[in-house]
């Protein structure tokens, strides 16, 4: 199935719906075996944005409708652009929004160090990129990505602490909780020292948070329990994505992969878990949109 085919309907073909309803039915079924000791279920659940970047290129609204379809209630967004999301206006990318009874609770920002030209990022009209997310009606923002030259050593991430305190600051003279968003290399060993650690002890807890990624945490063989067992409270939003159970450790489908998310969501309280998002950055089984319809729909079956 080709994506622009995909993106201009808001429902799925019978075929592929009939291959998701067997997909989720399945899932369901391993996580009632794996996590049904409680009977407790999630309510509301988030995608984020990156997972469906392409047709958010090609047709941000119809995607968004087709998102809402399926079920998800809030969006994480990583569409920002010096003052523009998914090249709409914040007051515009609103009203898109709540036309189709969708949230924006969280928003994806650049350092900014690597292009200091680039207006509103974390270095360049923080300011100002916190009023668009508040207009918006955001609740967090969220350091998604340290490029390769941001991170060659230790003082980097010094650096980026520092960076954090002063970013989360003014986030919350605005309302925002302020968060920074790992990958798999901020636990690799530097200098003697581990990047994500620096990270948690030199930022103030009262205006620096944590989106914890379950995946990345797995690539890097790190605990996301034993993070959230040191550090309660840090972690108010999660991403939520799998990984196959191969010796590439590749992207799947919640439900399809080796990450317990029955075991994970049974330490959102001590976590801080304030909201979540579906995220799948790469695919194999499924486009996108059929994607993060196996991952919502695990999800909304699932146990824990």
């Amino acid at each position: 199935m080709k994506r622009r085919e995909f993106v201009n309907s808001t429902v799925l073909a019978t075929g592929s719906l009939f291959l998701l309803k067997c997909k989720a039915e399945n899932a369901a079924k391993a996580a009632a075996e794996i996590g049904g000791k409680t009977g407790q279920t999630l309510g509301k659940i988030g995608i984020q944005l990156w997972s469906v970047r392409n047709a958010m290129e090609e047709n941000p609204i119809e995607t968004l409708k087709t998102l809402a379809a399926i079920g998800f209630t809030d969006i994480e967004c990583t569409g920002y652009n010096e003052g523009k999301m998914y090249n709409m206006l914040p007051s515009e990318f609103k009203k898109v929004l709540v036309d189709l009874g969708l949230t924006m609770q969280s928003c994806h920002v650049k350092t900014g160090t690597e292009n200091p030209k680039q207006s509103r990022t974390m270095t360049n009209d923080w300011e100002g990129f916190c009023n668009d997310n508040v207009e918006v009606g955001a609740k967090s923002v969220v350091c998604g990505y340290f490029h390769e030259g941001e991170r060659k050593t230790i003082d980097d991430y010094k650096k980026h602490a520092e960076l954090f305190n002063k970013c989360g600051e003014v986030a919350k003279e605005y309302g925002l909780t302020f968060a920074h968003h790992n990958h798999d290399f901020e636990f690799f060993e530097l200098e003697g020292q581990v990047p994500y650690d620096i990270l948690l002890n030199e930022t103030d807890p009262s205006v620096v948070s944590f989106e914890l990624d379950h995946y990345w945490t797995t690539k890097a063989g790190v605990s996301s329990l034993d993070y959230i067992n040191k550090h309660p409270g840090r972690f108010p939003i999660w991403h939520i994505k799998d990984m196959d159970d191969t010796k590439e450790q590749f992207f799947t489908e919640v439900g399809s992969g080796i990450i317990d998310y029955a075991a994970i969501f049974n330490a959102q309280k001590k976590s801080g878990l304030k909201y979540f998002y579906v995220e799948q950055d790469e695919f194999k089984n499924y486009e996108p949109l059929e994607s993060v319809k196996v991952s919502y729909d695990y999800l909304k079956k699932m146990m824990y």
